[in-house]
C-alpha cells in the first residue's frame, strides 16, 4: 500500500517513520545484461552465467550493486508519493553500501524510512534510507541514504 503523503508539512511529521515495503521484483539475467549494457560494466561475476558458476564465491551470477542502487526509483512509488509539491527532485546519496550479493533469479524488494527533513529556501530537502533486501537472504543487499528535494 502507498503512502501519501501532505508536501513538506506531511514530510515533517513523517520524519523516524517507516514507511513500508515495494512488491517484491525478480531479478532476471536480461534485467543484468541490458544495465551492463547501458554502463558499459560487463565483469563476467554479471554476465557471464557459466563462468560466475564455475568460478565465482557466489555460485552463479550476480546484479550490479549499482543496479540494485538504480531500482529505487521503480520501486518507491509502490511506497510512498509526496501530493502538494510543485517539484522533486533526486539530490543525491550519501553512505551507499552493499552487504550482499543480489543474485540472478532473486526476489528483491526495497524499504524505505523517512529520516530527516531540512528546509531549504522554497522546499525542503528530504533524507531517506532505502533498504533493499533478497526474500529469504539474512543481511539487505543494499542500505542506502538517498536525498530529495521538494518544493512547494
Amino acid at each position: 500500500m502507498t503512502t501519501v503523503i501532505q508536501g513538506i508539512a506531511g514530510l515533517k511529521d513523517l520524519v523516524g517513520t517507516h514507511l513500508g515495503y515495494s512488491d517484491y521484483l525478480e531479478i532476471t539475467q536480461e534485467r543484468v545484461d541490458t544495465f551492463a549494457e547501458a554502463t558499459g560494466d560487463h565483469q563476467w561475476i554479471h554476465v557471464d552465467p557459466e563462468r560466475a558458476k564455475a568460478e565465482s564465491p557466489f555460485g552463479g551470477p550476480i546484479a550490479h550493486g549499482y543496479l540494485t542502487l538504480s531500482l529505487g526509483p521503480v520501486l518507491a512509488p509502490q511506497i510512498m508519493r509526496v501530493d502538494g509539491i510543485k517539484m522533486g527532485v533526486n539530490y543525491g546519496a550519501g553512505r551507499v553500501r552493499f552487504p550482499s550479493p543480489v543474485p540472478v533469479g532473486a526476489k528483491l524488494r526495497m524499504g524505505a524510512e523517512l529520516t530527516n527533513v531540512e528546509d531549504i529556501p522554497g522546499g525542503a530537502q528530504v533524507y531517506m534510507t532505502f533498504t533493499f533486501e533478497c526474500e529469504g537472504a539474512t543481511k539487505p543487499s543494499c542500505v542506502s541514504e538517498i536525498i530529495f528535494r521538494y518544493y512547494e
